[in-house]
């Protein structure tokens, strides 16, 4: 489980938020899970989410188009922390661990669907998304 507070280096605790991301001036990212210090106003974007922020970046180009985005339509784990903070004010670990558990089971059964229709870039496409959810248990 991604934890959702962690030490900054100026001592104190860093919370997660859910930020924009301004990518080249033009691309607004909006609901990237970031770890925010009140204290010295530093961010850092949440590693288990990285490779999938860097990955639309570089579906992005050097010189893209003003856009928008909102990271949780590509992103299962920003997803569920979207989903936990329109039921609660505030994000706890045991209700995010709770929804992840209730969407890895969701997303394996459309896996079994998708297998039984064999559809192939569904499978691909709920592969990604259960992998997704998997980095969420990794820690850093």
């Amino acid at each position: 489980m991604i934890p959702l507070q962690k030490q900054c280096h100026c001592g104190d605790i860093m919370s997660i938020k859910l930020r924009t991301v301004i990518y080249s001036g033009k691309v607004e990212i909006g609901n990237v899970p970031i770890y925010s210090c009140q204290a010295c106003q530093r961010s850092e974007v949440i590693p288990q989410v990285k490779p999938d922020l860097t990955g639309l970046i570089a579906q992005l180009g050097s010189t893209p188009e003003k856009q928008s985005f909102l990271f949780n339509e590509c992103n299962e784990w920003a997803d569920l922390l979207v989903e936990a903070k329109e039921q609660k004010r505030r994000i706890s670990e045991s209700e995010v661990e709770a929804l992840t558990e209730h969407r890895v089971n969701a997303l394996l059964d459309l896996y079994l669907l998708a297998q039984s229709l064999q559809d192939k870039n569904w499978i691909k496409d709920l592969s990604k998304r259960l992998e997704q959810l998997s980095r969420s248990k990794q820690t850093t």
